[in-house]
């Protein structure tokens, strides 16, 4: 099924009302990377040539091994221990 529309916009909302709400949710979160200057940012960002320090080495191989033992610890998880939400975070990045 063709969209008909020529204008970007006019096509982008015809698509979007043929969407499942799964997918909807999902372009919704494209769009918000899209638009928010920060991830456009580092999308952008240069790839990091430097080279690995030897501290940071060190702190590598001991997370790996410390992950090797332990499970890693869920983000929500992680939140709960602080006191927040995701929909917290989301909110107050939606007033930056």
């Amino acid at each position: 099924m063709a969209v008909a529309s020529t204008d970007p916009k006019q096509q982008a909302y015809e698509l979007i009302d043929r969407m499942a709400p799964g997918q909807v949710s999902a372009v919704v979160g494209l769009m918000k990377i899209i638009l928010d200057p920060v991830s456009r940012a580092i999308a952008n960002a240069p790839f990091d040539d430097e080279p690995v320090t030897a501290a940071e080495e060190k702190s590598l191989a001991e997370a790996n091994e410390w992950l090797k033992g332990n499970t890693a610890i869920p983000h929500e998880q992680v939140l709960a221990e602080l006191g927040i939400t995701q929909e917290e975070i989301d909110k107050y990045q939606e007033t930056k």
